[in-house]
C-alpha cells in the first residue's frame, strides 16, 4: 500500500471540503479521483493493497453515522435508508424486512457476516468489479483500470464476466445484489458535492461500460451519496432476490434476479425486474417486465420473458453458460415470487 493523507470529518460539508482542499473538486470521476471517502472500507482498502487504487488522501466520513445519513426511516412516504447505514443494519430492520423483503434478502445474501457489519449501503452500491485482470496490476490491458489499454478478459478467462450491457471496451460483471434490489423498487439516489444537493433515479447512478469503462457512475468528482429513497409501491411486499453462485456462502452471484411482482389473481399487474451477475452494471429487465404486464403468469409467459431479456447478449468462450442460467434464474424468480403469500 501506497502512502497517503488521512482525514477525519464530522459532516458532509466538511467531507467535500476536504475531499476538494477547500477548493474546486478535480475534473474526473468519482472513483478514480486522487482523494477518496472511506466508510466501511471493505472495497476501497482492498483495492489500495492491490495497489490498482492509489489515492493520495483518504478522508474518513463515518462520523456522518450520527447524521441523517445513519439513520433508517420508515413511513407512509416509503423507505429512506442512510448511505452510512450498515448492510446487516438494514438487513435485519423489521420494516425493511416485512414491506421490502427483496432489500433485506439482497443484503443477507452478500458478502459475510463481518463484511456485513461493517459496509455501508452507500460503499456497497459504489464496489467496483472482482474482474481479475482489474484486480491484478500484472494485466497491463485493463481499459478499466488504465482507459485505452485493451481488455484482457475478451480472449481471457472470462467465466465470471457479463453478457448484457457490455462493449468491445469491457466485459467486467457488476459484483454487487443490494444495487439490484433498489433498481427493482425504483429507489432513488440522494447526492451531495461541491454544487450542492441532487436527487436521482437510482437507475441513473451506474454508466454502461461504453467506450470509457473507467467511467463507473455519474457522480462527479467529490460527490458522496447520502441516502436512498424507496417510495411504497404495490409491488414492494411481493418481492424477493434469488442468487445463484457457485457456493451457498461468501460468494459473487453468476446470476441473480430481484423480482417485485403485483398481481390480480394470476394476472401481472405490474412487475419490476433486476438482474446481477449477468451484466455490466445493475440491469432492469425491461423487455421481460414489457412481456409479462398485463398477462396471465403462466408457464409460457415467463418463458417468453426470459427469452426476451436475454435476445441480445453478448457471451464470450468462457460465460456463455450465463444466457441459459440468467434465464433459468429469472424463471424461477418468477415462480417463486407468485407463489408468495403476502
Amino acid at each position: 500500500m501506497r502512502p497517503f493523507q488521512f482525514a477525519r470529518v464530522e459532516d458532509v460539508k466538511a467531507a467535500i471540503h476536504a475531499h476538494t482542499g477547500g477548493g474546486r473538486a478535480d475534473d474526473v470521476s468519482t472513483s478514480n479521483s486522487p482523494n477518496q471517502y472511506l466508510a466501511g472500507g471493505t472495497t476501497l482498502l482492498d483495492l489500495m493493497k492491490l495497489d490498482v487504487m492509489r489515492p493520495a488522501r483518504v478522508i474518513d466520513i463515518n462520523a456522518l453515522q450520527q447524521t441523517n445519513s445513519g439513520k433508517i426511516e420508515f413511513s407512509s412516504k416509503g423507505l429512506r435508508l442512510g448511505a452510512m447505514v450498515r448492510m446487516a443494519q438494514a438487513a435485519d430492520h423489521p420494516d425493511v424486512r416485512k414491506n421490502f423483503p427483496v432489500i433485506g434478502q439482497a443484503l443477507q445474501l452478500a458478502a459475510s457476516a463481518q463484511i456485513r457489519n461493517m459496509a455501508s449501503l452507500g460503499g456497497n452500491v459504489l464496489q467496483r468489479t472482482r474482474c481479475s485482470y482489474f484486480r491484478d496490476t500484472s494485466y497491463s490491458n485493463c481499459n478499466k483500470r488504465v482507459p485505452g489499454s485493451g481488455c484482457a478478459a475478451l480472449d481471457g478467462f472470462n467465466r465470471s464476466h457479463a453478457v448484457l450491457g457490455v462493449s468491445d471496451q469491457c466485459i467486467a460483471s457488476y459484483p454487487g445484489d443490494f444495487a439490484q434490489a433498489l433498481l427493482a423498487l425504483d429507489a432513488r439516489v440522494e447526492i451531495n458535492g461541491p454544487k450542492g444537493a441532487r436527487e436521482i433515479p437510482f437507475a441513473g447512478l451506474h454508466r454502461p461500460p461504453g467506450n470509457t469503462p473507467h467511467l463507473e457512475t455519474t457522480l462527479a468528482s467529490a460527490e458522496l451519496i447520502t441516502a436512498f429513497s424507496v417510495p411504497p409501491a404495490p409491488w414492494a411486499r411481493r418481492s424477493l432476490f434469488l442468487k445463484i453462485r457457485d457456493r451457498e456462502s461468501y460468494e459473487f452471484a453468476l446470476a441473480s434476479a430481484a423480482v417485485a411482482l403485483d398481481l390480480d389473481g394470476g394476472t401481472v399487474k405490474q412487475v419490476r425486474i433486476a438482474l446481477g451477475g449477468v451484466a455490466a452494471l445493475p440491469w432492469r429487465a425491461k423487455e421481460a417486465e414489457a412481456q409479462l404486464a398485463g398477462k396471465q403468469l403462466d408457464e409460457q409467459t415467463i418463458e417468453a420473458a426470459a427469452t426476451a431479456t436475454f435476445a441480445q447478449a453478448q457471451a464470450r468462450e468462457h460465460n456463455v453458460f450465463k444466457v441459459e442460467l440468467g434465464k433459468r434464474t429469472l424463471v424461477r424468480a418468477l415462480h417463486q415470487a407468485a407463489a408468495l403469500e403476502i
